[in-house]
């Protein structure tokens, strides 16, 4: 069985993925592909998924974005955007 951080980290590598160079996702979009689309199966994931985000921020993996710039992932609020980083 696959832990809630590991599919949260398979979802945004795979949407990124499937997203293409240069392109964002959703965090709600990644929250979706494991909660399905019922508010109640996708909203209590997005703390976790935020989380996620950061760890793989911190990694190298991903880039978080807000209005299209890098955030400082210790630091961040609103609505905020995932992208592969440049070269990837």
């Amino acid at each position: 069985m696959t832990t809630e951080p590991d599919a949260l980290e398979t979802a945004i590598l795979d949407l990124l993925a499937e997203a293409g160079p240069g392109r964002t996702i959703s965090a709600m979009d990644a929250a979706r592909r494991v909660g399905g689309d019922h508010p109640d199966g996708w909203g209590p994931l997005m703390q976790p998924l935020r989380r996620t985000a950061v760890r793989l921020m911190k990694d190298g993996r991903i880039v978080i974005t807000r209005k299209g710039r890098p955030v400082d992932p210790d630091d961040f609020r609103g609505v905020y955007r995932l992208s592969l980083p440049a070269g990837d």
